[in-house]
């Protein structure tokens, strides 16, 4: 059994060589996985370009009506015909989104604790079950995993992967491993390289995770699934899509977007110019004219 010395080595992570794929399949390290959980990853990711924009409003299952999710009804159904997944939870979906707008979900499987307990987010149990899951129809269940948490809930959330990677790989439905990232840890490289590795490695079939300014290519590297950024706190809008676009050309497969989505001055704008960079390379300073000129 490896130490934690060894660790200490330096690595190379040949973040300059492409993963070799199955030939049958277009996303890194899904090649041998059944037909069904293939055809929910081609449903979240576009099979023409290899990307993912994603639509994160699933913040009100721990922040309660996050600004922007006021009135979800207002602000996130007319942007739903723009994404290419929906990650949200069961009440929302069942609320708000028309069961005949035909976009795949990212299901919030966990749930626990609010913004009320300091440590929310590490305290999570599997909230919902399997059945729920494919009673929604969902093209992917998300998990939250707090690696590096204290008092026992680095065990709980991973425990909390590994049961639904069990129930996902049974029934053919992919499942989404979070990052969570507590105040006390540092984000960086070599954090998310060992998180978003720890994520894989446990059965999570694609990891969301933050991007950062050093390194990011080789936590992708490093990590043998597909990975999609987070968008984290509202930022300027150019400061956004300069993000996801430094992301995707650091091999990222995708992003998943809230804040910077739905409190953008113009949400419609804004996600058309996030698909533009993610989806045609389109250069950030572009996409950002794109929204300007599109804005209302």
């Amino acid at each position: 059994m490896p130490g934690p010395d060894d660790n200490k080595a330096k690595k190379e992570f040949f973040s300059d060589v492409p993963v070799k794929t199955d030939s049958s399949f277009f996303l890194k390290g899904l090649g041998s996985y059944d037909w069904g959980l293939q055809d929910r990853m081609s449903r979240i990711f576009n099979p023409k370009s290899g990307k993912s924009v994603m639509l994160a409003f699933d913040h009100g299952y721990a922040y309660g009506p996050t600004a922007g999710l006021e009135r979800m009804d207002i602000s996130i159904a007319p942007l739903v015909p723009y994404a290419d997944c929906l990650m949200c939870a069961r009440g929302a979906l069942r609320s708000v989104i028309p069961s005949d707008s035909n976009k795949p979900v990212a299901l919030r499987m966990t749930a626990g604790t609010t913004i009320l307990d300091p440590k929310v987010f590490e305290n999570e149990c599997v909230g919902l079950s399997i059945d729920e899951a494919i009673r929604l129809n969902a093209s992917a269940m998300a998990v939250q995993v707090c690696v590096g948490a204290k008092d026992g809930m680095e065990r709980v959330t991973i425990d909390n992967l590994c049961q639904l990677a069990n129930l996902g790989n049974k029934y053919g439905i992919p499942v989404l491993g979070v990052t969570a990232v507590g105040k006390e840890l540092v984000r960086d490289e070599r954090y998310f390289t060992l998180a978003t590795r720890i994520l894989a490695e446990n059965g999570a079939h694609f990891v969301k995770t933050y991007f950062v300014e050093e390194g990011f290519e080789n936590v992708v590297s490093a990590c043998p699934v597909p990975i999609i950024i987070a968008g984290g706190k509202k930022m300027p809008e150019l400061d956004a899509l300069t993000m996801a676009y430094r992301a995707i050309d650091q091999g990222a497969a995708g992003v998943d977007m809230g804040r910077n989505v739905f409190q953008a001055d113009d949400p419609i704008a804004m996600i058309k110019a996030l698909c533009s960079v993610v989806h045609e390379n389109v250069k950030p300073e572009d996409a950002f004219d794109m929204y300007k000129s599109t804005k209302k």
